[in-house]
């Protein structure tokens, strides 16, 4: 147990705490050309090129453009579609709500017009192992979507019109792997988990009686997450409400740190079911940014929604089957008490606390 939640920490502990690392790919198919348009954080341009030319840290128009040909170099070096060579255009600056985007247009002309794409994408492999690229391509009216990372460098996107049901499919997937990335996301799960293998009692841990009674707690606690991020998510997906991604972000990484150090000194610890579902609210906004970016698709808004919660859960629900046998065998032990759950704690919540002071203060602490 304790060598599954280190290999947890070791995978988030160099991992950058702003807005995951991102990058926007936009094709548009018309014919045999691809029209493309590339949104790349300025942030993560100035770690691997050196955007800041006098290195004042603050970013000028004179400074991003001094170095397009760089930026643009730099990119589509790494970007590869076969059978369709890619020319650079113009770049222009926008804004997401976590910073400033570079915008790279371009084009791809293809021999004959493609009824599927193989791409390859390797921005920033070799400075950031935590980055991905959300792709959205449309083709005939249609769009479709993948995530791009240094686990999935090279896919095959097909432009024939797929079935509602593998339109749902991948969505479901896309769900399944942003819960499994989304450390924050599974180290909050955690420490609401930790305890749930134990009862307090007589100001301290004692092992719960049953593992009826950790199952019931475990569930309540998923059931209120989930119910509340869904919520959330939804309204956020569909704009009804939306919040700035650095207030999220931060919220989130606060939401670790009190659920961790919950665990340490409880101040709640029978109905820890209410922190899941009032903290669940904030963390369906953090759901909601990655589902938006990829793109909801017209016409089917409630498939996609439907089809990313239905992931997110099936996630979460790995995490706690392969949690919750082990920490049940081991839960009257002194390892499991001091070691895990108050030492994993400590860690969980310091971790949280640097990622929590980067978002506030858009400062580097953790890099990669």
């Amino acid at each position: 147990m304790l060598l599954a939640l280190a290999l947890v920490l070791g995978a988030v502990t160099p991992a950058s705490a702003h807005k995951p690392s991102d990058s926007y790919l936009t094709l548009a198919i018309d014919g045999n050309t691809i029209n493309g348009q590339w949104d790349i954080a300025l942030r993560d341009l100035e770690f691997a090129v050196g955007v800041d030319g006098n290195g004042d840290g603050q970013l000028t128009w004179d400074e991003i453009r001094a170095r397009h040909n760089d930026i643009a170099a730099y990119a589509l070096a790494r970007l590869t579609i076969t059978g369709c060579p890619i020319s650079a255009g113009e770049q222009l600056v926008d804004h997401h709500t976590d910073g400033a985007y570079t915008v790279l247009k371009f084009t791809a002309s293809c021999d004959v017009a493609p009824r599927r794409l193989q791409i390859g994408y390797r921005l920033f492999a070799d400075t950031d192992p935590h980055h991905k690229g959300l792709l959205k391509l449309s083709a005939g009216g249609a769009i479709r979507t993948a995530i791009f990372g240094i686990d999935k460098p090279d896919q095959v996107v097909t432009l024939e019109e797929t079935s509602r049901l593998g339109e749902l499919a991948d969505y479901v997937g896309h769900g399944v792997w942003h819960i499994w990335i989304g450390f924050d996301h599974i180290l909050f799960l955690l420490s609401l988990l930790l305890p749930a293998v134990l009862v307090w009692r007589g100001a301290a841990w004692q092992k719960a009686p049953d593992f009826r009674s950790a199952a019931v707690d475990v569930f309540k606690i998923i059931s209120a997450f989930t119910v509340a991020h869904s919520v959330t998510l939804s309204l956020a997906a569909l704009q009804v409400v939306s919040l700035p991604s650095r207030w999220v972000e931060s919220a989130i990484a606060a939401s670790v740190v009190i659920a961790a150090l919950n665990n340490i000194t409880p101040l709640v610890h029978g109905r820890r079911w209410i922190a899941a579902f009032v903290f669940g609210l904030i963390h369906g906004f953090g759901f909601a940014s990655v589902l938006a970016d990829l793109g909801l698709p017209e016409g089917s808004l409630a498939l996609a929604l439907v089809g990313f919660n239905v992931g997110v859960e099936l996630g979460q629900l790995a995490i706690v089957a392969a949690f919750l046998p082990l920490a049940y065998a081991v839960r009257g032990s002194w390892f499991y008490r001091r070691l895990v759950l108050v030492g994993g704690s400590a860690v969980i919540a310091l971790l949280a606390a640097v990622w929590l002071a980067e978002r506030l203060f858009e400062i580097e602490l953790l890099t990669a």
